[in-house]
């Protein structure tokens, strides 16, 4: 294969702020916010040229938070302990703790965020 099967992700939020919030301390990270004609975006950071895809929190209507529907994204993280560790501080929940997937897949865990949605961390260590 020449390209990553996915190239971008929208997660649903009914607030912007709150979401924002969450996403920005659990990851340490920056979302710059978007309002085209009303879809509100907010978009995560980027590595132009690394791999891996980048993605949005999108407030809309047609956007809505699942625990349980739709599909499930992992964030690939260093370490998953330091992104799990600010998860509650910040208003979330965990769904299922740190997991050793096994065969040399690394570990993930489950977590809920501000919205209601379902994601999932990843890391090899």
């Amino acid at each position: 294969m020449e390209y990553n099967m996915i190239g971008w992700f929208e997660i649903p939020v009914t607030d912007m702020d709150r979401a924002k919030a969450f996403y920005e301390a659990v990851f340490d990270i920056t979302i710059s916010v978007h309002d085209l004609d009303g879809l509100i975006m907010g978009w995560f950071p980027s590595a132009t040229g690394k791999k891996g895809a980048s993605g949005s929190l999108v407030q809309h209507s047609m956007y809505i938070p699942s625990t349980t529907e739709g599909p499930l994204l992992y964030f690939t993280c260093e370490d998953l302990t330091k992104e799990l560790s600010r998860v509650e501080g910040a208003s979330g929940t965990i769904l299922k703790q740190k997991t050793e997937i096994g065969g040399g897949y690394g570990f993930m865990a489950l977590i809920k965020d501000t919205e209601g949605n379902r994601i999932a961390l990843h890391s090899q260590i």
